[in-house]
Formats: structure tokens, sequence, C-alpha cells
């Protein structure tokens, strides 16, 4: 996802910010905090490896501005945006902060701005699989006892929230409504930049997504997404 902040998110978080505090999510505070903690380095590593992934792919593609501005490398220092965390945290929504790219310096740029858009949900494919990769080799070297309480259980499960957080932030992201990678992706595949039905769309994205958002939209779609992919990692590791 690549988008500056205006008005409209941070009316979109205060939003959903309310509708979680009425639907009790911070009801037992503690129990939300530890929830948080266990989801917090799924969502760091998540959101850190899909921005790294649009930066070095832009770079290798000769675009020197990612690595100009430090975004060539996988420390979240340099891709985590703190509202943008903070809104992940307690809307449920939030972002990294966005690779600037100059496609003039790309040799084929409506191939090579497909490639950088489709690196981000890429990457946390990737990273979701080898996650799985990590649970079943837990799975199969410490036992269901190890895991099943204290330590083994944490562990266990901030394993699986990288899994669910990145295949959450690949599905998201493949939306095809700006400013989301989706929308990149379908208008370099049917190059469609140069239409009005492009620009228009471009400038209208923010609040569509926000309706999207609003309605449940997203959720319908990113739901029994996430779950096949997840019936797929799951018959991996068991």
């Amino acid at each position: 996802m690549r988008r500056n902040i205006n008005i409209s998110f941070i009316i979109l978080i205060a939003i959903l910010a309310y509708n979680s505090f009425r639907s009790g999510a911070f009801a037992h505070p503690a129990d939300w905090l530890m929830m948080e903690l266990m989801m917090l380095p799924g969502i760091i590593i998540g959101l850190a490896f899909h921005e790294y992934a649009h930066a070095v792919v832009a770079y290798k593609l000769g675009d020197p501005t990612p690595k100009m501005q430090g975004r060539v490398t996988i420390n979240p220092l340099s891709h985590i945006d703190p509202l943008g965390l903070a809104a992940l945290i307690f809307a449920g929504f939030g972002w990294g902060v966005p690779v600037q790219i100059n496609p003039s310096n790309f040799r084929h740029r409506r191939r090579d701005e497909l490639l950088v858009s489709l690196a981000g949900v890429a990457m946390n494919l990737l990273v979701a699989i080898v996650f799985a990769i990590i649970a079943k080799i837990l799975y199969m070297t410490l036992g269901v006892s190890f895991l099943a309480g204290g330590f083994g259980y944490n562990l266990w499960l901030m394993v699986m929230y990288v899994i669910q957080i990145n295949l959450v932030l690949m599905i998201f992201n493949l939306i095809p409504c700006p400013p989301l990678d989706g929308f990149s992706i379908i208008s370099e595949i049917f190059n469609i930049k140069h239409t009005g039905f492009y620009w228009t769309l471009y400038r209208y994205g923010d609040w569509i997504l926000i309706a999207l958002i609003i309605f449940g939209i997203t959720g319908m779609i990113i739901s029994p997404c996430v779950n096949f992919f997840m019936n797929i990692l799951s018959s991996f590791i068991f």
C-alpha cells in the first residue's frame, strides 16, 4: 500500500477505533493487551518486509531512489509509520511508510512498475510460508505438550499470528482499489493509466476504500481468502 496521510484516513481510524470500543474489544484491557503483544511481531514483520520488497525490487530494476532514502533494508525503523502502526493496533487498519520510486529510471516502465507492485504482496506470502515451515519444525521437535502451555503456547501463538497477519496484508493489498497495490497491478496489466477512468478512481480511491472497509466489503473479501490459505498451510503444519 502506498499513500500519504490525509483527513479521510484519520476519520476512518477514528470510526474503526470507536466501533471496536463499542463492540467491547477493550472491555478486558489485560487480555486485549496480551493479544496485541502476541500480534505485534507479525504486524512489524509484515509491514517491514512488505515495504522492503517494494524497495529492493525497484532498486534492482534500476531505480536508486529507495536506496538513497535508506529503504533497501529489513530494519523495521525504516518502514514503520508510528501512526500507521497505532492505527493497525487500535483500529485494525494501518500502513507502513510508503516506498517512493521514480518510474522514469526503469528500462521497461510498465513491466517494472508491475513487478514493484507485486513485490510487496509476494513477500507477505513468502513470509507466511517461511513461518509455516518454522511452525512445522516447532510442532515436530517440541511436541504438543510443550506448545500447549506457558512459554511454548505464547511462542506458538506469535508464529501463527505472523502467518495470519501476513496473509491478511497480502489479500488486503491485492484489493484493486487505490491506494492499494492491487490497483497498481490491475492498472499495469490492463494499461489504463492514461484513461479518464483511472484518474477518476485514483482521485476518489481513499473514500472508496473507506466505504469498502466501513460497510464490511473488505472483510467479506479478506476472510474467506485468508481461511483458504490458512487451511492449506495448516494441512502442511499438522
